[in-house]
């Protein structure tokens, strides 16, 4: 038994996804944190704020650094966060000479921030991915099924006839203008986070902006001001996958309504039921409602997370690991879900 759904042996079946779970991970977290270790010593001792013999010193430890997550675990229930003892056990393996230079100019905010975006990056890849692939199945659908009559319904009524087309095109084009906003803000939310205690790189003096560049460029990642209590750019992208859902949920429900009417759509593989074996449930049509509402619900958290108080705030943030990884969890299995119910569609209309 887990906490969550999303990791849970049995429910991570039907709303779980294995490649987006993977990103929020202790070793994808713990890569990226390092990873951003690594980039911040190459980066300064190429602009010569610490010794390029302890930069290489830093590099070559991290190389073959394992970090004691038993003590790392131990850290954040006594320190809030997970790096103060990340460091500590990254110094211990550098050594005295050069241990002092690890981390140097950063907080703890710059590497949590950082991994998580080096992280989400790689979710808003995958994403757009599966958003592709559910615009090639619904086209499909639209090319077979489109010329064929429906009945419309208005307010749960029958209307006029349409053709299957309009309907496929209220699931379709939503997801069209959700991938150009992707393409859209992607630039505002892959930017490194660097700013030191209180956003101002003091230890770094005149050379924190070329070093913040240099970080930025060796992470892949845009260069922008630190953003330690400004929180916009990932609340926007919690909308972003708030709208995803609450698209595909229109779709579910619409497959699950015209699955009860019996008539409009033709399915396979439904879901079976314990008590009436001739029942083929809309498991698919119903996981993506419930999706969309947990999103929708989820999403007042990322908003809630907007207020930091102040250069700094700990509740805020930490809101944002309690919420951000389900939505992107649920997004993507979402989509998954609805590219297979859109291939299970062997008939539209009449």
């Amino acid at each position: 038994m887990t906490v969550s759904p999303f990791d849970h042996p049995l429910l991570s079946g039907l709303v779980g996804d294995e490649e987006a779970a993977r990103l929020f991970s202790l070793q994808a977290d713990i890569e990226a944190m390092l990873r951003f270790e690594r980039a911040l010593a190459e980066a300064e001792a190429e602009c010569g704020v610490i010794a390029q013999d302890s930069g290489l010193a830093i590099v070559a430890a991290l190389g073959s650094f394992e970090p004691d997550t038993a003590m790392l675990r131990a850290g954040v229930a006594r320190d809030g966060v997970v790096v103060p003892e990340l460091v500590r056990q990254i110094r211990a393996t550098v050594g005295t000479r050069h241990g002092e230079f690890v981390h140097f100019g950063a907080t703890s905010q710059d590497v949590v921030d950082t991994s998580l975006v080096l992280r989400l990056r790689q979710a808003v890849d995958h994403l757009g991915l599966l958003l592709d692939e559910n615009v090639v199945r619904l086209t499909r659908l639209e090319q077979a099924f489109g010329h064929r009559a429906l009945m419309a319904m208005t307010r749960m009524q029958p209307a006029i006839e349409v053709t299957v087309a309009d309907r496929i095109a209220a699931w379709r084009l939503p997801l069209e203008r959700h991938r150009l906003r992707l393409g859209e803000f992607s630039g505002r939310l892959l930017v490194v986070q660097f700013g030191g205690a209180a956003g101002t790189l003091e230890k770094l003096g005149g050379k924190a902006g070329t070093v913040r560049a240099a970080l930025a460029a060796r992470l892949g990642l845009g260069d922008a001001p630190q953003w330690h209590s400004q929180r916009d750019a990932l609340a926007e992208f919690a909308g972003w996958l708030s709208l995803v859902t609450g698209s595909l949920g229109k779709f579910g429900q619409d497959v699950a309504l015209m699955a009860q009417a019996g008539t409009d759509i033709l399915m396979s593989g439904g879901g079976g039921s314990s008590a009436m074996p001739h029942k083929q449930n809309p498991v698919k049509a119903e996981t993506l409602v419930a999706l969309a509402r947990f999103n929708a619900v989820q999403l007042s958290g990322m908003h809630q997370a907007l207020v930091h108080e102040q250069e700094r705030s700990g509740a805020a943030w930490m809101l944002e690991w309690l919420v951000l990884p389900q939505m992107v969890v649920a997004t993507a299995a979402a989509l998954r879900i609805a590219a297979e119910l859109a291939a299970q569609v062997e008939g539209l209309g009449r």
